[in-house]
């Protein structure tokens, strides 16, 4: 019997470039790959239409975005109130099949009368209250704190719509367990991020760089990258790579300053893959607890050894995977002592058997649908 899923995603899921599309996509394709017909629903937001998901969806529907100053005055998150297209409605009227709302900002219908008797998925990408306070914690300009501070207190008020959904996905455990006590009648399960790799492709051997990786332009990366420039990798004998996208004026400045490291701008798909394959040491820090942890899983499936904080390692179930590290003198006295371990054979057996099935996406594809086949009945 075929199977069918809308799924309604804040963003257009192509190009497959940063954490919250990276889930999207690779989920529609593990799903596609087990047989699911999927329709997918997406807002345009800075990305043009993608022909390329076609090739995994049985239709695609793009709604616009109604942002500007009118779309801010609601007692609605923003970010929901600018994603409420009443065509999306509609389109998701024509079939009978469950929908699958991408995150928070997806869900304005998710508890219309109209749709009172369809299976509802809400995926979790976010606590988002915490994740706009954060934002506002950090930011510098009066306006956007204000913002960001109005738009916690408006998701605060608005998560309880997640009640009604008839299942919801957490994109890690802490995050379920916050979600089972919330939403205590609700079925809530962990469900990892979706992401590219279908089978392990770390090297074995040993070489001389250690890495950071990320998008450089978000917030949070940049902080990452200039806490472990000036406090780990200046006190390293050996070359530091940081590579990503839109590296800021900042923190070029800040990598000009030691000749031990190198900035990887804006590398394409494969070089970041062959950093990340070929560097003996990779070092993951964040001090943002929310979010996916994309780059974790794209350096355990590919990468060599890894230096993790706990904030980075949190709800992942990954810490045995990592070397944990708190402090810049851990780090820096870990990076040390990695730099001479060579990554074998048997390292990389281990690490698969931990990763799989749990972390495979056409397993996780399938739960889903085996959740939505009990959940039906």
């Amino acid at each position: 019997m075929e199977k069918h899923l809308n799924i309604v995603s804040f963003n257009v899921p192509w190009p497959a470039n940063y954490g919250g599309v990276i889930d999207v996509f690779y989920k529609i394709k593990a799903l596609h790959d087990i047989g699911v017909k999927v329709i997918l629903h997406c807002f345009e937001y800075g990305r043009p239409q993608a022909k390329e998901l076609e090739n995994y969806c049985e239709k695609v529907y793009y709604y616009p975005r109604r942002t500007g100053l009118i779309a801010n005055l609601t007692l609605l998150p923003y970010n929901v109130n600018s994603r409420k297209d009443p065509l999306l409605l509609k389109h998701l009227l024509e079939n009978e099949y469950p929908i699958l709302f991408e995150g928070l900002h997806t869900c304005y219908f998710l508890n219309h009368p109209a749709l009172r008797n369809r299976f509802k998925i809400f995926r979790e990408c976010n606590i988002e209250h915490d994740y706009y306070r954060q934002l506002a914690g950090k930011e510098q300009s009066l306006l956007h704190n204000l913002f960001y501070e109005i738009e916690a207190c408006r998701f605060k008020a608005y998560q309880k719509v997640a009640a009604d959904a008839d299942l919801i996905l957490s994109v890690s455990q802490s995050d379920a367990d916050y979600l089972k006590a919330t939403f205590p009648q609700s079925h809530v399960e962990f469900v990892p991020c979706f992401h590219a790799n279908e089978e392990m492709t770390s090297l074995e051997g040993q070489s001389e760089f250690v890495l950071y990786h990320g998008k450089l332009s978000v917030p949070e990366n940049e902080r990452a990258a200039l806490y472990l420039i000036e406090n780990v990798f200046c006190k390293l004998p050996c070359t530091c790579v940081v590579a990503g996208l839109e590296p800021t004026k900042r923190l070029t400045e800040s990598i000009s300053k030691f000749p031990n490291i190198r900035l990887e701008a804006n590398p394409d798909e494969e070089k970041m893959r062959r950093l990340i394959r070929e560097a003996q040491v990779t070092t993951l820090v964040t001090f943002q607890g929310t979010g996916l942890k994309l780059k974790l899983l794209n350096s355990l499936f590919a990468g060599r050894h890894i230096i993790a904080n706990d904030t980075m390692l949190e709800g992942t179930g990954l810490v045995n995977l990592c070397t944990l590290c708190n402090s810049a003198d851990e780090m820096v006295d870990a990076c040390l002592q990695l730099l001479t371990i060579p990554f074998t054979h048997d390292i990389i057996t281990l690490r698969q058997e931990f990763l799989f099935p749990q972390f495979d996406c056409q397993e996780q594809a399938r739960k889903i649908v085996s959740m939505m086949d009990k959940g039906k009945r």
